[in-house]
């Protein structure tokens, strides 16, 4: 497998009610050549990755229309793709969408973190496309387990060809999910609906991360 033939691999992939941004248009958001954008920022992503060589992947549900609709990429959004040569040398993802660039909270409860580690993972998702609700493309479901079995070979192939380890799930789905691989698998508390504080504690004990001086009046702290 290369990042060339994986990422046609997952252009390839056409289901209903799913936006595959590797090889989709949104109308209302995208530039006209967005997903050969989204294409081209994962493939260098994934070059990175090898080229550093990563063996932790952090391991989330599925694209979300804030986030990884609008870049291709799992856990981050459009606020997030400055950081990517600092965190990933050689990865050069960009912004292939119209107008301002939309925040997602948990892109920057994760990406939060990525600066403090010595290696970062690679983030992920189970699913690794954006499911929607029917006649409504600006919703997030949970993908069904015909959808997901798509996506299974796709998983095995990039988990075997990176050489990954270790998964640390994002959240229980990702976690009964990711068993079935054979690596070492930690779960931590998604950072969604009030999870904040239980995520940020996870990651600290994962990586053995010191926890943030108290603030003084006045003074700020990072996210962590």
């Amino acid at each position: 497998m290369t990042p060339t033939s994986f990422v046609q691999a997952l252009a390839a992939v056409k289901l209903p009610n799913v936006f595959n941004p590797y090889a989709d248009i949104c109308e209302v958001h995208d530039r006209s050549n967005a997903a050969a954008m989204r294409r081209r920022g994962l493939r260098t992503l994934l070059t990175a990755a090898q080229a550093i060589g990563i063996d932790t992947l952090w391991m989330g549900r599925d694209l979300g229309y804030r986030g990884g609709r609008r870049t291709g990429l799992a856990l981050t959004d459009e606020m997030q793709l400055m950081q990517f040569p600092s965190i990933y040398p050689g990865a050069e993802p960009e912004k292939s969408t119209l107008g301002p660039a939309v925040a997602e909270r948990t892109a920057a409860e994760i990406w939060a973190v990525l600066a403090q580690l010595d290696l970062p993972p690679l983030l992920w998702n189970v699913f690794p496309f954006h499911p929607h609700e029917p006649g409504n493309a600006f919703t997030n479901r949970k993908f069904t387990a015909a959808e997901l079995r798509v996506a299974d070979g796709l998983n095995r192939q990039l988990i075997a060809w990176l050489g990954i380890r270790r998964i640390i799930a994002i959240g229980q789905d990702a976690a009964h999910y990711a068993a079935q691989f054979g690596v070492q698998v930690e779960c931590v508390r998604h950072p969604s609906y009030g999870g904040v504080t239980e995520f940020r504690d996870g990651i600290r004990r994962l990586y053995g991360l010191p926890r943030p001086p108290v603030a003084h009046a006045g003074e700020q702290t990072s996210l962590l």
